[in-house]
């Protein structure tokens, strides 16, 4: 029996008996408009001065030249809930639907932030992506979803939903699943409807976008869920913690988040005395000299990986130097310098000389450190994403046999064979000709790299094939 059909007969039962509450209470747990198709009662405009208003049943927004992304918010506030609307774009405006977002003084003089639902209706193709407006960026790139990138459609009403329960957010376009993922920064907050700021370009003056349909519901959701898809890749941001899904799928800390457990110096048979801390969950090389491994020196995990997943955050201080290696043959090296291994760089390209050394950029951030250099493979138009000095960053690397990449928030920048005749190429013409086999062992230690500069790390895990 279906819920409505279920809600009905609880109704014609008890109003029988005089029970109005009961049968208000059963309706209660029904989707609730948002929008009553006639007027913004319930809503308010934040930031931008941009135009909404209603016109048949809808509501549009026009974009507007000299001012800041505006967004026309609920009165109320939602923390768990399953939304749904239509939305038209111009195919000239990116826009986006906020959830469990806020507009506090204290926070940027009210500048709005939180989740945002994307609207992009450029090549690109991150419609139902989700961002973090005014504060961490993207969060879950569409680059990690090529069927979602398809989803949405230029020219038509796209139907659009979010099923934001606890600490799982998921996206959905005309049917078709875009986003997954895990994160506990804002439990609560309020739904906006943006459009966004287009600076002076009169181009872009007058272009609308609409919404309809809004509805929302907040109660017996976990029955409403849809079927979760395995391809969809789950993105994490819990902090030194897993999933019950990475569980399941073989991932297992590197890191405990509180202990030095699984770690020593890469030149030593125990974890620094000094010069590495752990601290409120991160762990941290501090700086010295700025040397490579001139202070506590480098950190490695005590086992050895072949075919793996490696995921991490990072977070750089200004004109910092460091990277992740993995294949390093501790053993190698024992003299001044770093331990030996494929190199995933840490660099602040924008103020470290070594971006510019090297040999067409193989030495800024995300690059095969001295062999490749790092370019967004996932959106080629597109540079790489870098969250910025102070912010964290996430590192994937994965290594199945031969095959290898470095991704950089959530998008691929390397690709490469290592037993391939072109990189035994590229390390013959590299600073890494003097050892034999370099990138080709058949396993090795995974490396924190200490170069002398302030960079952070936290939730390190892996998942070995």
């Amino acid at each position: 029996m279906s819920t409505f059909k279920l809600y009905f007969l609880i109704c014609a039962l008890t109003i029988g008996f005089g029970n109005y509450d009961v049968c208000a209470q059963a309706f209660s747990d029904e989707w609730i408009a948002l929008f009553n198709g006639k007027d913004l009662t319930g809503w308010k405009q934040l930031n931008g001065t941009a135009k909404y208003r209603v016109e048949n049943g809808e509501i549009i927004g026009t974009t507007k030249t000299k001012i800041p992304n505006s967004f026309l918010a609920t009165e109320k506030n939602y923390s768990d809930f399953i939304l749904e609307f239509e939305v038209l774009v111009d195919p000239t405006i990116n826009s986006g639907v906020q959830f469990r977002s806020n507009s506090i003084e204290a926070y940027n003089n009210g500048r709005v932030h939180g989740y945002q639902f994307e609207l992009d209706p450029s090549d690109r193709a991150f419609s139902g992506g989700i961002y973090d407006e005014g504060r961490r960026g993207w969060l879950y790139p569409l680059s990690l979803n090529q069927k979602g990138r398809k989803a949405f459609k230029n020219g038509i009403w796209n139907h659009c939903r979010i099923e934001a329960i606890g600490k799982s957010v998921k996206t959905w376009i005309n049917g078709v699943p875009c986003s997954n993922l895990v994160d506990d920064l804002t439990p609560s907050g309020f739904i906006a409807l943006q459009v966004h700021g287009i600076g002076t370009n009169e181009n872009l003056a007058g272009k609308e976008i609409k919404w309809r349909n809004i509805r929302i519901k907040t109660n017996n959701l976990n029955e409403a869920r849809l079927p979760s898809n395995p391809e969809v890749k789950e993105m994490s941001y819990l902090v030194n913690t897993l999933t019950q899904n990475e569980i399941d799928k073989g991932w297992r800390l590197l890191w405990d988040g509180k202990t030095n457990k699984g770690w020593r110096g890469a030149k030593l048979d125990h974890f620094p005395e000094s010069g590495w801390e752990i601290k409120n969950g991160e762990l941290a090389i501090l700086a010295t000299d700025g040397g490579e491994s001139t202070g506590p020196g480098d950190l490695v995990t005590e086992k050895q990986f072949s075919s793996f997943e490696l995921e991490l955050e990072f977070k750089i201080t200004e004109g910092a130097n460091s990277g992740i290696k993995y294949f390093v043959d501790a053993q190698l090296n024992k003299e001044t310098g770093s331990a030996i291994g494929c190199e995933f760089q840490i660099l602040d390209d924008k103020n470290h000389p070594d971006a510019k050394a090297g040999i067409n950029g193989n030495r800024t951030l995300g690059s095969l450190y001295d062999l490749i250099k790092a370019e967004n493979l996932s959106i080629p138009e597109r540079n790489k994403t870098f969250k910025g000095v102070g912010s964290w960053n996430k590192a994937r690397i994965i290594v199945k046999g031969s095959h290898v990449e470095h991704w950089l928030n959530n998008e691929k920048v390397i690709e490469y064979d290592r037993h391939s005749q072109m990189f035994k190429t590229l390390v013959a013409y590299s600073k890494f000709n003097k050892w034999e086999g370099f990138g080709q062992w058949q396993g090795g230690h995974i490396l924190l790299q200490d170069h002398g500069d302030t960079v952070y790390f936290r939730s390190i895990k892996i998942r070995e094939f």
